[in-house]
C-alpha cells in the first residue's frame, strides 16, 4: 500500500532564487523505514517539512507538484489536518517539550489533552508509547532529569501517543552521544515493526545502513538515488554528492571485497565480518 506519494515536487523559499527541492518524485510503502541522506542544504529538512505541511503552509514560497499522504494531497489540507496522520520529531527535543509539565507522563499527555481525548483513551495511549519507547521507568521523573537519548525518546513518545500513521524525524540524533543515538535508532526500528511508516533524515551512515529498508539520496534538491542501502552506499560517485559510505563499506571497497554473488559492498559490521572472514582477518 502506497503511504506516501511525492510527484514532481518543487519548492523555493521566499526571497530565495534557488529551488530547495527540484522535481522530487518517489513512493513509500506502509511500514517502511526510509533514510534520507545528503550533504548540508541538499534538501533533507525541506523534504521533511513538506511531508507534514510546513512547506508550503507555514514557510510559504513557490510550490509545485504533489505530496500525497495516505490519500490526502498536502497542499489542499491544513497542517492540523495533516498532523492527524503525520508526526514530526526535530533535532533538538527541547524544541518539542512544553517545559511546563512536572513529569514525563504529563508531558506525553499534553497533546492528547489539547485534542480532548477521553481520560481512559489517554491512559491507554500514553502507556503504549511509554512501553514502546522503553521509558516507562522514567514516567514520574522530570523531563529535564533525562539523558539526551531518553529525552528524545520522550519527544518521540509524545508524537506516538497522537497515533500518527507516519512519523518524520529530522536528524533526531545529531546532538546525542553514541549510546543515546543507539537508543533512538532502536526505538525508531520498533515503531517500524509496529507498522508505522518512518522517514528519517540523518548523517550517521553506519546507523542508516543498519536500520533502514531503503535510502533516499538527495543532492542540490534532486533525487540522486532511492534504493536499498547496499546499492546506494556502493555507488562509486557517493563522495561527489557529499556523503561518505559507512566505514565498513569503505574498508571492503579498498580491499575490493564484495558480497558474494553481487556487485555490492557490505554496509554493516556483520556483513563486513562475513566477507572479510575468508581473508583471515
Amino acid at each position: 500500500m502506497k503511504k506516501i506519494i511525492v510527484e514532481n515536487l518543487k519548492y523555493k523559499y521566499p526571497l530565495s532564487e534557488k529551488l530547495a527541492l527540484n522535481n522530487v518524485s518517489f513512493e513509500i510503502e506502509q511500514g517502511e523505514f526510509i533514510g534520507v541522506i545528503g550533504r548540508n542544504l541538499s534538501g533533507k529538512s525541506t523534504l521533511c517539512q513538506a511531508m507534514v505541511g510546513l512547506v508550503p503552509h507555514f514557510y510559504k514560497g513557490a510550490y509545485g507538484g504533489k505530496v500525497i499522504i495516505d490519500g490526502l494531497e498536502v497542499r489542499n489540507y491544513s497542517i492540523a489536518d495533516i498532523s492527524l496522520k503525520v508526526g514530526i520529531v526535530f533535532q533538538n527535543p527541547f524544541t518539542q517539550i512544553t517545559g511546563s509539565k512536572m513529569t514525563v507522563y504529563e508531558e506525553i499527555a499534553f497533546g492528547l489533552e489539547n485534542l480532548g481525548i477521553s481520560r481512559a483513551e489517554m491512559i491507554n495511549r500514553i502507556d503504549f508509547a511509554l512501553n514502546l519507547l522503553k521509558i516507562a521507568p522514567f514516567k514520574e521523573r522530570s523531563p529535564f532529569d533525562l539523558s539526551g537519548g531518553q529525552m528524545q525518546r520522550m519527544a518521540i513518545a509524545s508524537i506516538i501517543a497522537m497515533k500518527p500513521e507516519i512519523i518524520v524525524l529530522d536528524e533526531p540524533t545529531s546532538q546525542l552521544d553514541p549510546e543515546g543515538s543507539e537508543e533512538v535508532f532502536r526505538a525508531i526500528q520498533d515503531l517500524s515493526k509496529q507498522g508505522i511508516t518512518v522517514i528519517l533524515a540523518e548523517h550517521k551512515m553506519e546507523k542508516m545502513a543498519e536500520f533502514c529498508n531503503r535510502i533516499l539520496l538527495l543532492d542540490d534538491g534532486k533525487v540522486v538515488d532511492f534504493d536499498v542501502p547496499e546499492k546506494v552506499f556502493s555507488r562509486d560517485d557517493l563522495g561527489e554528492h557529499g556523503v561518505n559510505a559507512p566505514v565498513y563499506t569503505r574498508v571492503c571497497k579498498a580491499l575490493n571485497k564484495k558480497k558474494a554473488g553481487t556487485n555490492d559492498y557490505p554496509v554493516t559490521l556483520e556483513e563486513a565480518v562475513r566477507v572479510l572472514g575468508g581473508m583471515g582477518l
